[in-house]
């Protein structure tokens, strides 16, 4: 008898758990949104959990490869935390190949480089303070840069047919400013020119401005304006041609130069002059000799922090410097295969199968790169629990506030209550992370979109991300 009280009670439970099991289906807003994109439901994998852990509440092709985009940074995150530590800093070592007297070198400046993902143009200028602090004003001699920690790149070209873009810059064992020049474009009234002016110091720097004011619509205007680099007399000579309409106003343009030892040079030559410093000689690839005598070391800003500036903006090659630096630190120079080697020896004690994951680069601007939304939710779940999990979270997009999530969703009560990193490219957009829903409940998702509609199927992350708030 008291077998048979206790079963309609069972039942009873079991009834009141169904609306939180697992729904293999898409939220009807969700599915709503793909069909006025034109998005079939199969070109969609949708993941969604709590974020401490436990079973997906929404699942939809969870465990279909697809191409995630820029959401591969997430791995990419959460390993370097893991293995390199909350404390890890690039190290940049300065010393001396010559005497120095009376502020004056005599022979070489040899930097060895460390790969720091972050050195951008004034936090170099620091370090050229540094130098004058230390009593060097005037160099007679070439500044060697040794860039042997990093193994040599394969050859390869541009991911698209903008070789132009900053998103195309490729891995530098010194790698200054992201590889990238910034200019502010500003257009006079139509058929007139474009003022154009540039926010990164460089010398010599000569800049051929052909671009012209057009009408119309401010829409894909950075690959409407062309530039190419080429060497000039110790410095860059930059060609810029094409059409930028004036309703697009005053903007920032990042172009990627391409030679990194020509770009070191001139942001070296730049700020070395602004400090009031001399320097007789040129930039050029070498060896550390043995003999140098160290002289500065620059450090990267801690782990966290360069992670932030990398996810915030979605900065590709800052995400390949990192995952270079997951090769290890027994001398040997650093390469993409034996990160990768490394980071899948990692990926099972942290609940992650690495035949779900196809990598080549840690940074999704890639054709290759393959994962699961189920594999990006474990991933999620992991990093959550890790002791890492601050510096983890606090380095994404928060919604309608800042980075690349900084216009979405802005005046929704979503605004502020999800860290959300997102990934676009030609036929690809997606978007993971974490969300505080509306009963105050943290929730873990992932969404990839692969098909040639889905640049157009904004909307569908946007109900994704309401439907998790609302459930």
């Amino acid at each position: 008898m008291p077998a048979m009280i206790r079963l309609p009670a069972l039942l009873l439970a079991l009834a009141a758990l169904l609306p939180g099991l697992c729904r293999a289906t898409l939220p009807t807003t969700v599915a709503r949104a793909a069909h006025e994109a034109a998005l079939p439901a199969d070109a969609i994998a949708l993941w969604a959990a709590p974020a401490a852990g436990g079973a997906p509440f929404f699942t939809h092709n969870s465990r279909q490869a697809m191409n995630p985009a820029s959401v591969m940074k997430l791995l990419t995150s959460h390993a370097a935390l893991e293995t390199l530590g909350s404390a890890h800093v690039w190290k940049t070592q300065a010393a001396l190949d010559g005497t120095l007297a009376d502020g004056v070198l005599t022979g070489r400046l040899v930097i060895t480089a460390g790969g720091d993902p972050d050195l951008t143009w004034d936090r170099l200028g620091l370090w050229l303070r540094d130098w004058r602090a230390r009593g060097l004003r005037e160099i007679r001699g070439d500044i060697v840069i040794d860039t042997a920690r990093f193994a040599p790149l394969p050859a390869g070209t541009a991911f698209d047919a903008a070789p132009h873009r900053a998103y195309n810059a490729r891995p530098d064992a010194f790698l200054v400013n992201f590889g990238a020049l910034t200019l502010r474009l500003q257009p006079a009234p139509a058929g007139a020119g474009v003022a154009v002016t540039p926010l990164t110091p460089a010398a010599p720097l000569v800049i051929t401005n052909r671009i012209a004011s057009g009408t119309g619509a401010c829409t894909d205007w950075r690959n409407s304006v062309r530039a190419s680099f080429t060497p000039a007399a110790s410095g860059l000579a930059l060609t810029l041609e094409g059409r930028y309409p004036a309703s697009c106003g005053e903007r920032e343009l990042n172009l990627r130069v391409g030679d990194s030892l020509a770009w070191a040079g001139a942001v070296i030559r730049a700020q070395w002059a602004e400090l009031g410093g001399r320097w007789q000689g040129e930039v050029v690839e070498g060896a550390t000799p043995p003999q140098a005598q160290a002289f500065s070391r620059w450090e990267s800003p801690a782990l966290p922090e360069v992670l932030r500036d990398m996810n915030k903006w979605s900065n590709n090659v800052m995400a390949q410097q990192i995952l270079l630096a997951l090769g290890g630190d027994d001398g040997r120079p650093l390469s993409a295969a034996r990160a990768i080697g490394r980071l899948r020896d990692w990926m099972p004690a942290h609940g992650l199968d690495p035949a779900q994951w196809v990598l080549e680069n840690g940074s999704g601007l890639s054709r290759l790169e393959r994962t699961t939304a189920a594999e990006l939710g474990a991933l999620l779940q992991d990093a959550w629990n890790s002791p890492r999990m601050p510096e983890f979270v606090m380095g994404l997009p928060v919604i309608g506030r800042d980075g690349t999530m900084r216009s979405r969703l802005v005046d929704s009560p979503l605004a502020g209550r999800g860290y959300v990193k997102t990934g676009t490219l030609d036929g690809v957009k997606s978007a993971a992370g974490y969300l505080l829903d509306a009963q105050g409940r943290w929730v873990a998702f992932a969404i990839l979109l692969n098909h040639p509609q889905a640049p157009n199927a904004e909307r569908v992350i946007e109900e994704t991300l309401r439907a998790l708030y609302a459930r």
